[in-house]
C-alpha cells in the first residue's frame, strides 16, 4: 500500500522527531514499576515510620489503609491503588521519599553493627576474665558483684543448655553502657557547641 504522507507538500520530519522525545514504553514500564516497588517499601514500614515520610495526605492514606487489609486479594487490589497515587507524584516528592528509605537503611545497617559489636563484647566477657575487668574499668559505676554472678550463670546455662536468662541480662546491661555513652558524648557536643557561641 501507498504511503499518503509520502512526497506530501508541507511534511516535515520534525513531526516525527516530537513523538520520539517521551520515553519509550519500556522505559515508563520500569518507571511505573520503580514507582510501585517504591509504595510496597513503604506499606513494608512501620505504621509510625510512614507517617513520618514527606508525602501528600491521600498517598499516605492510602498506604496506610494498606497496612490494614489482610484479605490477600484486598490487599493486591489496595497495593495496585497504591502504585497508581504513587504515580501522581512528581520528580521532588519521589526524591525525597527515596532519600528517606534509603536514611532507614543506612540508620539499620549502622544498629545492626553496633549490636553485633555489642554481641561480641558479651562472649568477650564469657571467655575471659581480662575482659570483665577492662569494663569495669571503663565503667565504674557498674555493680561488679552481679556482673560477675551473670557472667557465672550465663556460662552455666550455656553448659547446660537452659534458656539463656542471664547471657540476655548481660547483653541488656552493655546496650544501657552504650546507651549512656552516646548520650553523654552528645551532652558533650552540647556543651562545646554552647562554649562557642557563647565566645
Amino acid at each position: 500500500m501507498v504511503n499518503p504522507n509520502r512526497g506530501a507538500v508541507g511534511f516535515s520530519s520534525t513531526e516525527f522527531e516530537q513523538e520520539y522525545e517521551r520515553p519509550s514504553k519500556s522505559e515508563m514500564k520500569r518507571q511505573v514499576d520503580a514507582l510501585q516497588k517504591l509504595g510496597e517499601a513503604l506499606v513494608a514500614e512501620p505504621r509510625d515510620r510512614v507517617k513520618r515520610v514527606p508525602m501528600p495526605e491521600d498517598v499516605r492514606d492510602a498506604i496506610l489503609e494498606c497496612q490494614t487489609i489482610t484479605n490477600h486479594e484486598g490487599r493486591r487490589r489496595q497495593m495496585q491503588f497504591v502504585g497508581k497515587k504513587m504515580r501522581t507524584l512528581d520528580e521532588a516528592e519521589i526524591a525525597a521519599i527515596q532519600q528517606t528509605i534509603d536514611g532507614w537503611k543506612g540508620a539499620s545497617k549502622s544498629d545492626t553493627a553496633a549490636m553485633h559489636a555489642l554481641e561480641r563484647r558479651r562472649d568477650k566477657l564469657l571467655a575471659d576474665d581480662k575482659a570483665l575487668t577492662v569494663l569495669l574499668s571503663e565503667n565504674p559505676e557498674l555493680d561488679v558483684q552481679h556482673l560477675r554472678t551473670l557472667i557465672r550463670n550465663a556460662r552455666k546455662e550455656q553448659a547446660e543448655n537452659k534458656p539463656p536468662k542471664a547471657y540476655r541480662e548481660i547483653f541488656q546491661i552493655l546496650k544501657q553502657v552504650e546507651a549512656k555513652k552516646k548520650k553523654d558524648a552528645a551532652a558533650e557536643a552540647d556543651d562545646a557547641d554552647s562554649e562557642e557561641d557563647d565566645e
